[in-house]
Order: C-alpha cells, then structure tokens, then sequence
C-alpha cells in the first residue's frame, strides 16, 4: 500500500468526489490541502457550482481533463456510480478517505480496474511528504 500512495502523491492531477463550501468538513480540507500543495485540484459535487471561486463540477464526466487520482469524501453507497465513471474514463487511483468504504465498494473498484488505496487519510500522507 505504501508504494500505491507514494505513486499517487507524486501524480499532479486530483479530483475530490463530495468537495464542500463547508470549511469544517474533510471535503473542504482535502481540497485546500491538494490546492495548496501544487496539486491541479478539481472539485465534484452536484450540490455546488464553485467552491472557493473555482468551479465545481457535477460528475466526474464534466470534468475538463481526466484526473490521475480521485479522493473519495462519500458514503459508501454514494461511492458506486463515480467508480463506474472513473473506469470509463480510464483514472487508474482511488483514494478512500477513511469512513468512506467497505470490502463491497474496495471490491467493486478492483473488479473495474481501479488502484484503490484505503485506511489512510490523504491529509496525514501529504504531511508525511510535507505538502
């Protein structure tokens, strides 16, 4: 697992999956942290058009470029429909934000080919990097 996250921390392209307006929340955190640290961010969300004075975009589709990574900040069962589009699209990393998985939705992205990484939080493994 240290390897995958290693690899995926040095992609430069994100996208955050349940990105928020709220500054509380680990979907605002994550976002600004990425931002911060370099990294070309985009925010998915359907309930916002922009976060921070930057767009928001409502699937993973939308998106101007494909990201390398997606930050996963949902439920579980909210998790399945951006994992099918992340497979179409051919994003090869997942990251699920501890309380956003379980063994069905771990599962689902590797029977799609996706690289998922998980109980880890992207906030402690950018600091670990000093991002």
């Amino acid at each position: 697992m240290q390897e995958r996250i290693r690899q995926m921390l040095a992609e430069q392209t994100w996208a955050v999956v349940g990105a928020t307006q709220n500054e509380d929340k680990f979907g605002y955190k994550i976002l600004m942290r990425l931002r911060s640290g370099g990294y070309e961010t985009y925010a998915v969300n359907p309930t916002y058009k922009e976060i921070e004075g930057a767009p928001c975009y409502e699937n993973l589709k939308a998106l101007p470029v494909v990201p390398a990574c997606i930050d996963m900040v949902v439920p579980p069962k909210r998790a399945y429909p951006f994992i099918d589009e992340a497979a179409d699209l051919g994003i090869k990393y997942i990251w699920f934000q501890p309380g956003t998985f379980d063994d069905d939705v771990i599962q689902y992205a590797e029977k799609k080919g996706l690289l998922p990484v998980y109980h880890h939080c992207v906030l402690v493994d950018l600091g670990k990097i000093g991002k």
